[in-house]
């Protein structure tokens, strides 16, 4: 463990200045009409993140480093007299059956403008049938369309311990993707965007934690700066020249 730990250490000590922050990543397209019409109207904005142990945060050194916490912090950097709140609503372990037990109380009840479900990983870890996963994902789907709430998906992560899966990982990525596109629903692919990273030399290391499987602190950061430009990039159009749009901002 030691030695894992300090190899992380070298490989951000080894990083570039520029490649020590986030990464310039090609924004992913999301239709947002709702938060964006929201937004447009001055009404508050509530983001829900949805998810297991990468939403909730595992492994970052303190909740304020979780991807909740820092998107929250840059969209409000962004958007300057709007607010825009994010909750975290992950929970470390669970697969979708999991997540539809506590969907009522943690999410639904909260009524949020947007959700962000974070899915996928567990069901590769755990072996899940990709059709028994695409029928959950689906159904917990319908129950947040039918209280009026706008949806992205978030996909897995490229972590060691999913690769060496690499047959149910992408078995459980392809039903994500398929699922977004025959639902109309956004995917915002963190498996592109991780791919995109490594493309750009950024060791795993320096966004992978020593478990093989949950983000480090940069690599939460960077996961909410690249949701944050494609959530801007959606919301743009709908706002007026003088709502000062800006980019997500700060250290990349």
């Amino acid at each position: 463990m030691l030695r894992m730990l300090i190899i992380c250490g070298l490989a951000l000590l080894a990083l570039p200045a520029a490649a020590a922050e986030c990464p310039a990543a090609p924004v992913q397209p999301l239709s947002l009409p709702a938060t964006a019409a929201a937004m447009a109207a001055g009404r508050p904005v509530s983001i829900l993140a949805f998810g297991s142990s990468s939403t909730e945060g595992f492994a970052a050194s303190s909740p304020e480093v979780s991807y909740p916490a820092r998107l929250q912090a840059r969209l409000r950097e962004a958007l300057p007299g709007h607010l825009v709140t994010v909750l975290n609503r992950g929970r470390g372990g669970e697969e979708v059956a999991e997540m539809m037990r506590r969907l009522k109380r943690d999410v639904l009840e909260a009524s949020p403008t947007l959700v962000i479900w974070q899915v996928g990983s567990n069901a590769v870890l755990r072996g899940m049938p990709p059709a028994l996963y695409r029928e959950r994902v689906e159904a917990g789907l319908e129950r947040l369309r039918a209280a009026g709430i706008e949806v992205v998906l978030m996909d897995n992560q490229e972590a060691p311990k999913l690769q060496a899966l690499p047959e149910g990982n992408e078995r459980i990525l392809a039903q994500t993707a398929g699922i977004a596109r025959d639902r109309g629903v956004p995917l915002f692919s963190r498996s592109a965007l991780m791919r995109h990273w490594q493309t750009e030399g950024v060791p795993t290391a320096a966004v992978i934690g020593p478990d093989g499987l949950h983000h480090t602190d940069l690599g939460y950061d960077c996961v909410a700066a690249a949701l944050a430009d494609s959530i801007l990039a959606a919301l743009r159009p709908a706002l007026p020249p003088a709502a000062g749009v800006a980019h997500a901002g700060g250290p990349r």
